[in-house]
């Protein structure tokens, strides 16, 4: 299993307006109770959705056909705060988002969506507020996000985007991926193995 590098991210977008967005409506707590992450994509934003449905609000973005093949979330200030867990990005990873471009993110989401390999670059509130005015208005918009030149590119306009160093050379390198990284050089780690006492009983 080789490691995977993530450099560019294209897709159509969803947007999702509003500010301080926390774990709990990304991801409600009764829906934690499982022992894996399976089939968390499908209660993604439940109860927000739900609320749009029952009293009529205007529908919401995840309950959208228009965006339902969308790749890259478009959010604003602080998404992600709340409580820590890991499951809010699991969900929006499972729902086929590879990227979350925002105004700026809580600490703890944006680590465990980097251990996930889903950037989540940051720009100015008024290049998102822009990028969504055209996804809005054309969801087959493409965006595509290029974490080499840091900039993403939509309706043939660029806009300028921030990511951290450490996580952008994780997603340009590969390193994001623990996992893989041990499994690609299982030979070292073999190697290591038989000169621990804890492993071989040999103390």
């Amino acid at each position: 299993m080789a490691v995977e590098r993530v450099r560019q991210i294209a897709g159509t977008g969803l947007p999702l307006r509003g500010n301080d967005i926390d774990t709990d409506r990304i991801i409600p707590a009764r829906f934690l109770k499982s022992v894996s992450f399976e089939g968390l994509e499908t209660h993604l934003f439940e109860d927000d959705r739900r609320e749009a449905e029952t009293q009529a609000k205007p529908t919401h973005p995840l309950s959208n056909p228009a965006y339902a093949s969308a790749s890259i979330m478009l959010v604003n200030a602080n998404f992600g705060c709340g409580s820590s867990r890991e499951h809010a990005p699991q969900a929006i990873r499972r729902r086929g988002i590879r990227a979350v471009l925002g105004q700026s993110f809580s600490e703890i989401f944006f680590g465990n969506s980097v251990a996930l390999g889903m950037p989540c670059p940051t720009a100015s509130g008024d290049t998102l507020d822009a990028l969504m005015q055209v996804v809005e208005a054309d969801p087959s918009t493409t965006l595509a996000i290029d974490l080499e030149r840091m900039r993403v590119n939509a309706a043939g306009r660029e806009y300028e985007i921030s990511l951290p160093a450490g996580a952008r050379e994780a997603f340009l390198v590969g390193s994001w991926d623990a996992t893989g990284l041990l499994l690609e050089n299982f030979d070292d780690v073999r190697a290591v193995a038989t000169k621990l006492p804890y492993v071989t009983a040999n103390w």
